[in-house]
């Protein structure tokens, strides 16, 4: 009787697990059906905006949905990647999730408001970004050798922008810092678009960033790319030396970009826009943009993902270890 009364009190709730599991499926099986937000952390026009939206276009038409882009910059990325977070995780809500927002600030703030291990699920990293070492055309430096001499000849006295504490081109700043023995002052843009006529003007004298955001002041001729800090030269900068041609090897540094979604959106929907998001790379049309980005496609499956976004999680934790950099409240 008891086990008969066991069954009866078990079958209600297998039937509701059954039927949740169908509607998942059915949800995924239909999906998309409607429009698609990406939720886009920084501000129109940078960095990250550019090669998104260069992806997320050729995504969209193979999905056969609008996929809009919504620009939430403030607070170095975590207030649209917290805003994502939280959203629904039915595949509709989408986070362009930078190396700051979900890897780096895990270590710099003591409290984000989001947990970007447990409350984010990683599509995929889509774009590399090699750090290119620019100065105004202010200062009276026209190499990397020459960089380093003035700001040894002047410690503390220049100062970089970024688009935000924690950023992968704050951290390239501090690093650049460690590897030469120099000291500089950071200086944090809410909006990324005031840096390029701040660099031109010499108001901000450096940077240490993603290639679109110093595109226009260096073809404007306000600001000289001193260095790439990568193994090969930019498309973009042919003529730009990279770090081990100007005499500086040991400094090396990137920064990547990835879709994200929500934690718990159903597994068959993170396959799909997976799927989708390696599809659109390998479109010459898309590589060729990138290119111009300067900025390097990159894929991974979902379970490498998941392993690549914890081993940055590491890494940047102990950069920011390394250059003492206080947390933040």
């Amino acid at each position: 009787m008891k086990h008969d009364r066991l069954k009866a009190s078990t079958w209600p709730i297998l039937a509701a697990l059954a039927m949740t599991i169908a509607c998942t499926a059915a949800r995924a099986q239909d999906y998309p059906n409607r429009a698609i937000t990406v939720v886009i952390p920084f501000a129109g026009g940078s960095a990250s905006d550019v090669v998104s939206r260069i992806m997320l276009d050729r995504m969209s038409k193979s999905m056969g949905q609008p996929i809009i882009v919504e620009n939430k910059p403030g607070a170095g990325g975590n207030s649209g990647t917290a805003l994502a977070a939280k959203a629904a995780p039915d595949g509709y809500t989408l986070v362009g999730a930078g190396s700051g927002p979900i890897a780096a600030n895990l270590s710099l703030y003591k409290n984000l408001g989001y947990d970007p291990e447990k409350e984010l699920a990683i599509i995929s990293p889509f774009a590399g970004f090699t750090i290119v070492v620019a100065a105004s055309n202010t200062l009276p430096v026209k190499s990397l050798k020459e960089l380093v001499d003035h700001l040894k000849a002047n410690p503390g006295k220049l100062n970089y922008g970024s688009v935000g504490i924690g950023s992968s081109q704050h951290l390239a700043g501090e690093y650049f810092s460690q590897v030469t023995g120099t000291r500089m002052t950071h200086v944090p843009y809410r909006n990324i678009a005031q840096f390029a006529p701040d660099l031109m003007a010499g108001t901000v004298a450096l940077g240490f960033q993603w290639f679109p955001n110093v595109a226009g002041p260096i073809q404007a001729k306000g600001a000289n790319p001193l260095a790439v800090a990568g193994d090969n030269r930019l498309a973009a900068l042919p003529d730009t030396p990279t770090t081990t041609e100007a005499g500086l090897p040991e400094y090396k540094v990137s920064g990547w970009f990835a879709l994200a979604a929500p934690a718990g959106t159903p597994r068959p929907i993170l396959e799909r826009l997976n799927k989708e998001l390696t599809a659109a790379l390998g479109d010459p049309a898309v590589r060729d943009g990138f290119g111009k980005a300067g900025a390097e496609p990159m894929a991974l499956s979902l379970e490498r993902s998941a392993k690549f976004h914890a081993d940055e999680i590491v890494k940047y934790r102990s950069i920011i270890k390394n250059a003492g950099i206080a947390q933040i409240e």
